[in-house]
């Protein structure tokens, strides 16, 4: 079992739950609404389907698609698909990809053992759940670092972290880069950045793209893996931001005439194809 871990700090021997990335409140309909109901909960929420409900169990789904052609005073119940896929609450969000991969759906009702609804499960929480499992790994692998460079133990906790007090370590960010990362925290993308502890002093080591998107944001504090160290742990990172001039994210330089590297190895590989069917067709 891999580990990682949760919101609260506590380590766990398994992978991420459909539970912990589920939203819980669900715009839902009733079998005995109609099409005209449906299509003002569409205007109002911006949604384009919603699970039909009845007791609290899913019995059925709509969708805009299901109503094409039908008049407003058809009902849910005469409408909706029956046959609808849904998730439990303890899947693994590995399993809940591959349901929503293989069946084309861009969102599943969740449930639990008594199929009573809880939420609703989508595309878009499946690509959050695994971008955030990329924090711990780099966590640990920084923790493994640590420990067998300066012979300590290094202890993980979860919390969070002001930002005003972060030291970087990075001299220099991307603005294209930086522009992505307010869109995903706007959006409620909140991947924990990385950080060690010491007296006084908060040093960051992953996630300056992160910490000054949410500076320009207006957010005062993020989420954060934190490895607390003594002052008697000299670290090279330390010293190498110290050199630089870095003691707040203002030091950071922000480019905005280059692009970030992602961005130019994907232009650079769609070139290649681009050439490699030209080629073909020559």
């Amino acid at each position: 079992m891999e580990a990682y871990l949760t919101k609260k700090g506590t380590i766990m021997a398994d992978h991420p739950k459909v539970k912990d990335y589920m939203t819980t409140e669900v715009n839902t309909v009733s079998p005995e609404d109609t099409v005209k109901d449906v299509v003002r909960l569409i205007r109002r929420t911006g949604h384009d389907g919603f699970p039909v409900v009845k007791d609290n169990k899913v019995i059925g789904y709509i969708s805009a698609a299901d109503m094409l052609e039908k008049g407003f005073e058809e009902k849910v119940s005469n409408i909706m698909s029956r046959d609808v896929l849904v998730a439990d609450t303890d899947m693994d969000m590995n399993d809940v990809a591959r349901v929503i991969f293989r069946s084309g759906k861009s969102k599943l009702p969740v449930v639990d053992s008594n199929k009573q609804l809880r939420g609703i499960i989508t595309n878009t929480d499946v690509i959050r759940s695994h971008i955030e499992k990329t924090s711990p790994q780099k966590v640990w692998t920084l923790k493994k670092t640590l420990e067998a460079i300066h012979n300590i133990h290094a202890d993980v906790m979860r919390e969070a972290v002001n930002i005003d007090e972060l030291v970087p370590t990075q001299p220099k960010v991307y603005a294209d880069e930086l522009d992505g990362r307010i869109y995903e925290l706007k959006k409620g993308l909140a991947e924990p950045i990385v950080v060690i502890k010491k007296p006084h002093k908060l040093i960051l080591v992953d996630g300056h793209h992160r910490a000054i998107a949410a500076k320009k944001l207006g957010i005062k504090s993020m989420d954060a893996y934190v490895i607390p160290l003594g002052d008697d742990v000299h670290l090279g990172m330390e010293k190498t931001a110290a050199s630089a001039g870095l003691h707040s994210l203002s030091d950071i330089k922000i480019l905005d005439y280059a692009k970030h590297p992602l961005i130019e190895i994907t232009k650079r590989l769609k070139k290649n194809d681009e050439n490699g069917l030209a080629d073909i067709h020559q």
